[in-house]
């Protein structure tokens, strides 16, 4: 289900299928047509009404009520969808549905539709929203017209009642002048649920691809656009595309996947470093440097260019008197040394990886801390068995933060004096209590008692807290036999500050 929703192009049939199966058919195939040739994962979506019940009998046939004529004409029976639904999956496409009403959810299940979309009318429908958590489907929900207030009722709701949630940006006009589409605010929304897959669905102009590239850029995941096939009977509305702008639309969107990059690391490439290595300034002997001398600043001075592999003045003034001549330089020889590994600068890496982390997740813990440096087997394994931790609170009650690198575990243990609680604040974290695995998200709680043995992994990298009764440095007690003879500072690295 995790990815389910990964760069999910959803082209929405809506009403353009205009109550004819083999037109629908048409639309679907076009759909096909188009994922195939950009190499996308695709889904063809539709809305289901139960008219019947839908449309208060006393509004049936009125034509001077928006909306009714355009359902009571394009009505599909269940048969109907049911072809539609199944050429949708033999295309290769994922089925996506709207209902509007309850007997529609049930429809999404008789049909096997794979994914429930909550349209920004039904946002607020409480009623119906219960009907489709209860489903048991991935859900995407649009929030066109909802304020931020009924955003977070709505994620809150949904995200631990159904297996997967998005929720897509939408701005309910039709279509949408490019000055309203408040992309920005989508930006917010990935930085406020972390926890959920933010999209777009885009209501502009049919030949705008400028909207789905910013989009994009500010972090959607999958996108959404109202599609149809327009013939020489039939026409599409200002916000509905046709093959050829969808396939515009498409290559849109992979060419700003391209420009933001596949992640969000910053990968440094040979050429680039070549480049910026025919700028810095090397460093050079100022005098003759005998084997073995510590290399001061004195002894050098700095000019371009600098070669491949030789020392720039860069990693000199940062780790100033940690070089060691390996061999004879004479005057104006170009240094290649390496700096002497120490503890310290092992540290210092690890600390500034974990306050960065902070500032990825925007948690700020104040000056007034401690911090410990866990290396269960030594610094040089850090990366992979630690974690660091933050003491901020320690009388009869305490309160930590731990963070964990990416790919990082801590080894079983378990404290017989100290009850405790993580909460978990930002990234992903796996918990062996008792061989029981628990998987914790942004703001999920796990309580471990007196005794339980416990261990914890992080794929991404997180940030927890740690609430407990009081911690004392000599109450854990570790599975390993190699860790458990260890006096505590053998496996830890006390820091006073940043």
């Amino acid at each position: 289900m995790d990815k389910i929703f990964d760069d999910l192009h959803i082209f929405e049939m809506a009403n353009n299928h205009q109550g004819s199966v083999e037109h629908g058919l048409r639309i679907i195939e076009a759909a096909a047509r188009l994922a195939h040739e950009h190499g996308v994962r695709a889904a063809v979506k539709f809305q289901f009404r139960e008219l019947d019940s839908f449309i208060h009998p006393d509004a049936r046939g009125r034509g001077d009520i928006q909306h009714i004529p355009r359902f009571e004409s394009t009505r599909l029976d269940e048969g109907q969808f049911r072809r539609l639904v199944e050429a949708t999956r033999s295309a290769g496409l994922v089925t996506v549905a709207t209902p509007f009403d309850e007997p529609s959810v049930g429809l999404c299940q008789a049909l096997g539709v794979e994914i429930i979309k909550v349209a920004s009318c039904s946002a607020t429908d409480w009623p119906l929203l219960e009907e489709i958590a209860a489903a048991g489907k991935p859900v995407i929900a649009s929030t066109g017209g909802l304020a931020m207030a009924e955003i977070d009722n709505l994620v809150t709701f949904l995200h631990k009642r159904v297996p997967a949630l998005a929720i897509m940006h939408c701005v309910s006009l039709y279509p949408t002048p490019p000055e309203r589409h408040a992309l920005n605010f989508m930006a917010r929304m990935v930085r406020r649920y972390p926890y959920v897959d933010i999209g777009y669905s885009g209501h502009e102009a049919p030949a705008n691809t400028d909207v789905v590239m910013v989009a994009v850029a500010k972090g959607a995941r999958l996108l959404e656009r109202h599609f149809g096939v327009a013939t020489d009977e039939i026409s599409l509305n200002r916000y509905s595309m046709d093959p050829d702008q969808a396939g515009r639309w498409l290559a849109a969107a992979q060419r700003a996947r391209a420009i933001a990059g596949a992640d969000d690391e910053k990968h440094v490439g040979q050429a680039e470093r070549e480049s910026l290595l025919q700028l810095q300034r090397g460093v050079f002997a100022r005098r003759a440097i005998a084997r073995g001398e510590v290399i001061q600043a004195e002894d050098v001075f700095f000019a371009m260019p600098c070669r491949e592999g030789q020392l720039a003045s860069g990693p000199f003034g940062q780790y100033r008197a940690r070089f060691v001549a390996s061999r004879d330089y004479a005057e104006n020889e170009a240094v290649f040394e390496q700096a002497r590994e120490d503890p310290y600068t092992a540290l210092r890496g690890i600390l500034h990886d974990a306050r960065g982390l902070l500032y990825e997740a925007g948690i700020a813990l104040g000056d007034d801390i401690s911090i410990e440096v866990s290396h269960h087997y030594g610094l040089d394994r850090f990366r992979e068995t630690g974690c660091v931790l933050i003491n901020s609170i320690n009388r009869e009650y305490c309160n930590k933060f731990l963070i964990m690198m990416p790919g990082q575990s801590h080894p079983h243990h378990k404290h017989r004096l100290k009850e405790e609680t993580f909460h978990m604040l930002w990234g992903d974290l796996e918990v062996d209590l008792e061989g029981n695995v628990i998987q914790l998200r942004p703001g999920d709680k796990l309580l471990i008692e007196r005794d339980q043995m416990h261990a914890f992994h992080s794929r991404q990298g997180c940030i927890f807290a740690e609430i407990s009764t009081r911690s004392i440095r000599s109450d854990s007690y570790y599975a390993d036999e190699t860790i458990a003879r260890m006096d505590p500072l053998e496996r830890k690295t006390l820091v006073d500050g940043w």
